[in-house]
This record gives C-alpha cells, structure tokens and sequence, in this order.
C-alpha cells in the first residue's frame, strides 16, 4: 500500500524520489488520472508508462542530475516549488568532447486530489538547459494534447 503524503510532502518526496534514481517511487506519487506538463519542451505525458520513459531517457541523458529545492509553497490544493538543477552535458566535438557544467534554475507547479498528484507543470529556460533531445525522444509517440489553463489563485 502507498503512503498519502500531505501536499508539500508529496511535492518533496517527488523530487527525493528522482534526486535517488528511484523513478517507480516518484511515479507512484501520480493519480491514475494525471497531466505532466514539461512547458520548456512543449510535453504532455498521461499515462505513467509514458512518464516513466521519460524520467529514464533524462537520467540516461543527464545520469548526475540534481534537483535541489528553493523554496515551496502551498495554496489550497497547489504546490508551487522553485528549484535549482544542477547536471552535466558532455557534447562531441569530433574526436573529442567537452563538458558544460548546467545550473538551470526553474519552478513546477503541482495541484493534489486525494493526496495523488493530478497535475505537473514545470518552467524553465529550454535553450539553459541542454534538454532538446529529451523532447525528441519524448514527441515520438508522446500523448501530446495542449495543456488547459491552470488556476493557480481561487
């Protein structure tokens, strides 16, 4: 049986879950019934299979990958975290290769039901980020629909 997180908790052991490669436990924290979001790699994941290739693939791409949190708030039924990444991105030059240290700032923004997540939304700067292979990989076969409005203030 999984615990139910309170939703700041929820929100913290998510990011734990991925800063600890465990990407089922960070997956498990997600409804039946959710929207992931990436808005700087214009994604869309609804189903967990989905996701869970998604998770993998970055830490394939990105294998030290840390997600330090800033700072977190909460507002009814939403989280709002600011976080700093941090990682590195090797790029082939040739023969040769040079590594680029990444520290990407950013923010997700999660709404709870029933202590499951419903809805992920993360913002950052695509281009800071090295990412735009984790969207080519991800579209092929992605269940992309454009997002809804999200309501962040009642």
């Amino acid at each position: 049986m999984n615990r139910v997180f309170a939703p700041l908790e929820l929100l913290q052991s998510v990011f734990a879950a991925l800063n600890k490669r465990n990407i089922h436990r960070a997956i498990d924290q997600f409804a039946d019934e959710f929207v992931f979001r990436d808005n700087a790699l214009d994604l869309e994941f609804t189903d967990k299979e989905r996701l869970t290739k998604f998770f993998q693939k970055s830490l394939e791409l990105f294998p030290d990958t840390v997600v330090e949190l800033v700072s977190i708030f909460e507002c009814d039924d939403h989280e709002i975290a600011e976080w700093k990444l941090t990682t590195t991105h090797t790029e082939a030059f040739g023969s040769l290769g040079h590594r680029y240290r990444i520290a990407l700032p950013g923010s997700t923004i999660v709404q709870t039901k029933h202590g499951r997540i419903i809805r992920w939304s993360d913002y950052y700067d695509q281009l800071a980020s090295r990412r735009t292979k984790l969207g080519a990989f991800s579209k092929s076969g992605s269940n992309t629909k454009r997002p809804t409005a999200i309501r962040l203030l009642p």
